[in-house]
């Protein structure tokens, strides 16, 4: 069923974020930086990021700018620019 592939790939999606995660907790706990890292599922990245940094009392966010140009920034929009406007806490935008 169209069900369960939906559940299959958000589970896959999960698991393949979940090690990026890891990867960067690692690196944080040898360089003696305290990090929260977790995996959330929304409807809408920027209402997912900004609601979590809520919950967890969060000083920042940092996320990647990817460096999209011209028509194609304009035509897939930046859920960067979006906590950007958004955001009542600093972001830190990393190239």
């Amino acid at each position: 069923t169209d069900t369960a592939e939906v559940q299959t790939v958000e589970k896959r999606w999960a698991a393949a974020a979940q090690e990026i995660l890891n990867a960067v907790q690692k690196t944080a706990d040898e360089k003696g930086i305290e990090i929260t890292t977790l995996v959330s599922k929304s409807d809408t990245v920027c209402d997912a990021i900004l609601s979590e940094a809520k919950n967890h009392d969060c000083d920042l966010i940092v996320m990647a700018s990817h460096g999209r140009r011209g028509l194609q920034k304009l035509l897939l929009g930046s859920e960067t620019q979006h906590v950007l406007t958004q955001s009542r806490i600093p972001v830190l935008v990393v190239k």
